[in-house]
């Protein structure tokens, strides 16, 4: 079942728990994907299948194994594209989803392996997501979401959700980059020892080392 869309879907599910543990269900993925229920339906049943995603009716939708593999090679290329875009050609990181969404379905394997290593085989893309090597294989260190840390915890800055450009800017004009150091406070966040002012909506798009 080789189609951009099939792909689409798996890379969306795979997603979906990479950093947090509740599986996704059709209406979810729907809206994560912007199509109507409908038709979200009719492409889990194909991807049941073929194989590459489990789902009962008005469940959740989890990979198979086989599923998985797929879904972590879609992963790969959206991720390489997106770090090249950025080092390469200068791309901000608010810049580069949309365009990996597209060139990612385009790139040959021998493309890719070329970005791969000529930007030294990097293990992060530009927000901190864990690029898989070409293998599956995915490094990633315990995590908590910016929400859910209590005050008093420090943390490096090890992802920033890459869905909303206006969002990432305004992060990137307050220094809330991947790798920074933060301090959580009553009242907000600490960032270069003075108290941040975090744009609306910015504690649920930024995950801290635990």
């Amino acid at each position: 079942m080789a189609s951009p869309a099939a792909d689409d879907y798996l890379k969306t599910v795979y997603a979906h728990t990479e950093w947090q543990d509740a599986p996704i269900t059709p209406s979810v993925l729907a809206g994560k994907l912007g199509i109507a229920p409908s038709s979200v339906t009719e492409m889990v049943k194909k991807l049941a299948a073929a194989g590459l995603v489990s789902h009962v009716p008005y469940g959740a939708v989890r990979l198979t194994d086989a599923g998985t593999a797929r879904a972590l090679a879609m992963v790969r290329r959206h991720r390489l594209v997106e770090t090249w875009l950025v080092r390469e050609f200068g791309y901000g990181w608010d810049e580069v989803h949309d365009e990996a969404e597209v060139l990612e379905h385009t790139i040959s394997d021998r493309l890719l392996e070329g970005i791969d290593e000529r930007l030294g085989r990097p293990r992060f893309d530009p927000h901190g997501d864990a690029i898989p090597d070409a293998d599956g294989r995915v490094e990633r260190e315990p995590f908590v979401l910016l929400a859910d840390a209590p005050a008093g915890h420090s943390g490096r800055v090890l992802r920033v959700d890459d869905r909303d450009p206006d969002l990432l800017r305004a992060l990137d004009a307050l220094g809330l980059v991947v790798a920074v150091v933060v301090t959580v406070s009553a009242e907000g966040m600490i960032l270069d020892g003075e108290p941040a002012d975090l744009p609306e909506g910015a504690a649920d798009v930024v995950w801290l080392s635990a």
